[in-house]
């Protein structure tokens, strides 16, 4: 039976995520299980748990259950739970791909996937041949973490009103997060405001995917009408801005202890954030010059990225970006005061928020 995951009107968050957590470790133990029975290689169920057990926030399960609980849910939480773990398990493909289209070495203080995976065809193979399975063995990784979502979903008991409701908004996600991501991309071969719009980004690939259609999937699944479907992403949008925001200056200025990330990555990879764009909008000429010399560039080192710290600060880019941050958090505190939502369900996305936006991680 399922434990509680309230304590008188609060909703446990910390007890949401074990149980996400469990539910994964379920379902990765059974097709772990299923190979060895089968014959068939169990390497990626094993990769994924190790991938899934580095860390992370859990910040799209927890929504999809605050959701749930905004919308009234009620009667046995296992099916809502199981839809959760596949938002998780869509995150780990999403992540796993990403990292590879960033050439991204570390995530959360350990090798990314297909890093893993060069060092282990590294023993046997000369240099190229080891990157380059590495590379394919990461992205069959991540299509079978695509796969296993949506398995998660179908397996999780749901009625046919319920599947009804919930798959048109995670498809809806799903292709929100790849147009998101194509735009990233694109926006990363420009070094100037005339690349896609920052925030267009931010809004397809953090605020809609991360924010919104967790909180849309979780009350849908409990028959959520429109007014609680607005409110949700009344509040979601803001926070998802700032959380993003947060990020890009975590990616450039975090600890690295804390952030488990490169804090040369984003700017080896010439991530075309709000953060860089404000700068070079900013920056004087000898400024200008410096960011379109050094952004983007593949060797970049310790030495170069400092000197583009200071332009990012000297510009008050940096200043404006947590100003920003600070504005977009009030938006979404003003959004719950009058939100038609139960009072456990506005303390849990206050206290998703505070860990969103304050955070070093």
């Amino acid at each position: 039976m399922a434990g509680p995951v309230t304590s008188g009107r609060s909703i446990d968050l910390a007890a949401l995520r074990r149980r996400v957590d469990a539910a994964l470790a379920e379902f990765l133990t059974d097709r772990q299980d299923r190979a060895t029975a089968t014959g068939h290689p169990h390497v990626a169920a094993a990769v994924l748990r190790e991938f899934l057990g580095a860390g992370g926030k859990r910040v799209r399960p927890l929504l999809c259950m605050v959701g749930w609980h905004a919308a009234g849910g009620h009667g046995s939480r296992a099916p809502a739970e199981r839809v959760a773990a596949a938002l998780e398990m869509f995150h780990a493909f999403a992540l796993i791909h990403d990292d590879i289209m960033d050439r991204s070495s570390t995530r959360r203080g350990v090798a990314t996937v297909h890093t893993a995976m060069t060092a282990r065809f590294a023993r046997h193979h000369p240099a190229p041949t080891a990157e380059h399975l590495g590379r394919c063995i990461a992205m069959l990784v991540g299509d079978l973490a695509l796969s296993w979502s949506y398995e998660l979903v179908h397996t999780a008991g749901l009625s046919a009103d319920q599947l009804g409701r919930v798959l048109p908004t995670m498809h809806t996600m799903h292709t929100e997060v790849m147009h998101g991501q194509y735009l990233d991309l694109i926006s990363t071969a420009r070094q100037d405001c005339d690349a896609p719009d920052p925030f267009t980004v931010i809004h397809y690939k953090t605020a809609a995917y991360t924010f919104e259609r967790p909180l849309h999937i979780g009350a849908a699944l409990a028959g959520a009408g429109q007014n609680i479907l607005d409110a949700c992403t009344a509040w979601a949008l803001p926070v998802g801005e700032a959380f993003q925001l947060r990020d890009d200056l975590l990616g450039v200025f975090g600890p690295e202890q804390s952030t488990g990330k490169s804090v040369l990555d984003d700017l080896r990879e010439g991530k075309h954030t709000v953060l860089l764009c404000l700068a070079l909008g900013r920056a004087d000429r000898h400024g200008g010059d410096i960011l379109r010399t050094l952004v983007g560039r593949p060797d970049l080192t310790e030495e170069e990225a400092a000197r583009i710290r200071e332009v990012l600060v000297a510009t008050g880019a940096r200043q404006a970006v947590e100003e920003m941050i600070c504005d977009r958090s009030n938006a979404a505190r003003e959004a719950l005061d009058h939100a038609p939502l139960p009072a456990r369900v506005r303390e849990a996305l206050h206290a998703i928020a505070r860990a969103a936006t304050d955070r070093t991680t």
